[in-house]
């Protein structure tokens, strides 16, 4: 074991040749291999997942469908650029994209193979369609790490430091935290104040008219998972109808069954014109995609927005099985149970340490659990948050922080209750050590991001 131990280690400092800015310091593990919702570090020791590898694994680690469709396109063709030929697998998927994503009208896919890519298509496509230059975006959002994908987003300044000046015309809007609202405020009060933010913008220096496209995470993830209220989402899309601006939303952190529906935005009854898609749809392989409108997927000519390695086969064929799991196994209709189940657990946690946690936020297999330090002024606690985070480490549970001070439960869909009940039960160990102020975390070692 020793032996094993000093190999994992060396590993780990040899990490350290690796840029620091790809790289987010939360705990020293050296992943082997993982199957379903486990995961195995160098010396055998298993981890539950909650995590799902920053949820790019919605159907489990290594599924054997998964696998099985790689391995026998591996044997068939490794890559031919798509730019240059057709290819029958990746009209399979856009057309299942098509046909899955939301909306009653002729659609058309352009493939990436990040979700950064598929969001710098919003930027081409919205504009080259609408002939406006200015893009909305939120705070809070995280759209990717390219350069005008970061522009787009807005939930850590050490993605935007020293890299100025930012991509041109994108605006930041507040996003609603509806734990943070007014004192009485109600969730229709919350969205219209929020949404009379936006109006002072368009009545003041941001001219509706010339704004291309809105773009939203229906619910954020890097934010805390922060769910809005209903009536922003519906009051946002009626401001871009008004407007005639495009309403698109990045579904690739919550989309493709996370939430206890297929798409995020399937919870506030409207339709997308643009969707971007990407994580797990292909079980964590290379490939986003960008759906929409035909006519605004029309709007570039070619090569617009055409990569070297964009469908590759090996991805495309993991899509397609990755799809075929969702629909077999009905993961979808298991999460929205599943995710009550936790939802539950949850809110007896909160009850029990109110002190510590000040809020539950859940949605399907989606949640944050946020800690404070005092749950009247809901100063964030983020060295709360790292020794739970530790702790769990410890005692084999993979859990990570956003914010600093949220944790962050996104599991494979596929996990058992029997996963589900050892994890919440260590959840639940590890609030009763923090309480009890066993859990040391070195101070001078930021953890998280």
């Amino acid at each position: 074991m020793m032996e094993e131990e000093s190999r994992a280690q060396a590993f780990i400092e040899a990490g350290e040749r690796i840029s620091s800015a790809a790289r987010i310091n939360y705990v020293d593990l050296l992943v082997d291999h993982a199957r379903g919702a486990l995961v195995y570090d160098a010396d055998g020791k298993a981890y539950i997942d909650l995590l799902a590898s920053a949820s790019t694994a919605n159907v489990g680690h290594c599924h054997p469908k998964v696998v099985a469709a790689i391995q026998k396109q591996s044997e068939r063709l490794l890559h031919y650029i798509p730019s240059y030929s057709y290819q029958s697998q990746l009209e399979s998927l856009a057309e299942r994209l098509v046909d899955l994503t939301p909306g009653d009208f002729e659609k058309k896919v352009s493939f990436s193979t990040s979700g950064s890519e598929a969001n710098e298509a919003m930027i081409k496509f919205a504009r080259a369609y609408t002939g406006r230059p200015y893009l909305i975006s939120f705070t809070g959002a995280y759209h990717g790490s390219s350069y005008g994908a970061m522009t787009l987003s807005a939930c850590s300044l050490n993605m935007r430091r020293k890299m100025g000046p930012l991509l041109p015309g994108i605006y930041h809007m507040p996003y609603p935290d509806p734990y943070r609202r007014q004192a009485g405020e109600s969730d229709d009060q919350l969205a219209e104040r929020y949404l009379d933010q936006i109006r002072l913008a368009f009545e003041t220096y941001l001219a509706p008219e010339e704004v291309a496209c809105v773009l939203i995470e229906p619910i954020q993830g890097d934010a805390g998972i922060v769910i809005p209220p209903q009536a922003f989402i519906q009051g946002l899309y009626e401001l871009c109808q008004e407007y005639g601006i495009l309403f698109a939303v990045d579904e690739i952190n919550q989309g493709l069954g996370r939430t206890g529906k297929l798409w995020s935005i399937d919870h506030f009854g409207v339709v997308p014109d643009l969707m971007a898609i990407g994580k797990s749809l292909a079980s964590g392989l290379p490939l986003s995609a960008l759906v929409g409108r035909s006519d605004i997927m029309e709007s570039l000519g070619s090569p617009g927005h055409a990569f070297t390695s964009a469908g590759n086969p090996i991805c495309t064929a993991a899509a397609l099985a990755t799809l075929d799991v969702i629909e077999e196994e009905k993961l979808v209709q298991k999460t929205a149970p599943n995710g009550a189940y936790v939802q539950e657990a949850f809110q007896k946690l909160q009850a029990k340490y109110p002190h510590i946690i000040g809020d539950v936020r859940c949605l399907g297999l989606n949640a944050g659990i946020e800690l404070v330090t005092d749950p009247e002024t809901k100063e964030r606690d983020s060295q709360a948050a790292s020794k739970i985070m530790t702790y769990l480490f410890d005692h084999g549970v993979l859990m990570v922080t956003l914010m600093g001070n949220v944790l962050r439960f996104q599991p494979p869909l596929m996990i058992s209750r029997d996963l589900l009940d050892q994890a919440l039960e260590r959840l639940d160990q590890a609030f009763a050590a923090l309480d009890r102020g066993e859990i040391q975390v070195a101070e001078d070692v930021e953890l998280g991001w």
